[in-house]
């Protein structure tokens, strides 16, 4: 019954995922950032990673101006981490935005690729994972690793993949003929690399239909999944609906163009 449902779960997702594509009505979509401030959004910051004063900063304490806008779009600027967070819940719904890497980078990722990504169905306290994030699946936004599947605070997925040896450990890659998985709560490498060269703008998409999960990349579906869960008092349940959040973790980056179109 469980493999019957992954299918189902995948045929309905690449249903939703084709009439997506082919339907031109502006209308339905609906703004997520209006372009010049951050109404509908909180802001959430940690500390800097290895810093001295690990304090945690909490919710719309900004005093640095990690996050504004800046002509027509949203700046993160990245040297404290945490996340924007949209006040509203989504459930059943294709996400879309654009983003560009700036070009400033802090410690401790200074010397390492940007790094950012895309929160939703975020659950419970700020900060579960690490201190930075809530309980969510990530599509990443990363350098050379845009759209990757990342589990944050154990989240879970299935997925079908290759094993593959990725710096002397196993990893998974998304492969859509390769062996189902249930239950992953780790990294899984999107098919594809699809992203644009530094300072380009590119259009990332999610798809959340029900507990099926499509990442998008410049317009090439990278990784599909199903049956979206998390634990919740010893007792795996559906994780369907959340906020989302745009993660501020060492590197400058721009988002623009958020929308948001719900599903039947």
């Amino acid at each position: 019954m469980k493999y019957f449902t992954y299918f189902t779960s995948i045929v309905l997702c690449s249903i939703i995922l084709s009439s997506c594509a082919t339907n031109t009505d502006n209308e339905e979509w609906i703004k997520l950032f209006n372009g010049s401030d951050l109404s509908g959004w909180d802001t959430y910051l940690s500390y800097q990673p290895g810093a001295d004063d690990e304090t945690i900063l909490g919710v719309n304490n900004d005093p640095d101006g990690i996050y504004s806008v800046v002509d027509g779009a949203i700046r993160i600027n990245g040297p404290i981490w945490g996340a924007l967070t949209s006040q509203k819940e989504f459930e059943n719904y294709h996400l879309r935005l654009k983003f560009k890497w700036g070009e400033k980078k802090y410690p401790p990722r200074e010397n390492e690729l940007r790094d950012s990504g895309i929160l939703y169905h975020c659950v419970g306290k700020h900060g579960a994972q690490s201190d930075h994030w809530m309980r969510s699946h990530e599509s990443q936004i990363m350098e050379k690793d845009c759209g990757d599947y990342h589990s944050l605070d154990g989240v879970m997925i299935d997925a079908r993949v290759d094993t593959i040896r990725l710096n002397e450990n196993l990893n998974y890659k998304y492969n859509p003929e390769g062996q189902l998985i249930k239950g992953i709560h780790q990294r899984v490498i999107k098919s594809i690399d699809k992203e644009k060269p530094l300072g380009e703008w590119n259009e990332m998409e999610v798809i959340a239909s029900m507990d099926s999960v499509v990442h998008i990349v410049n317009g090439t579906v990278v990784l599909r999944a199903a049956n979206s869960t998390q634990t919740v008092g010893g007792k795996v349940v559906p994780l369907t609906k959340g906020r989302i959040q745009f993660q501020s973790e060492g590197a400058e980056i721009f988002y623009k163009d958020i929308e948001i179109k719900y599903l039947d």
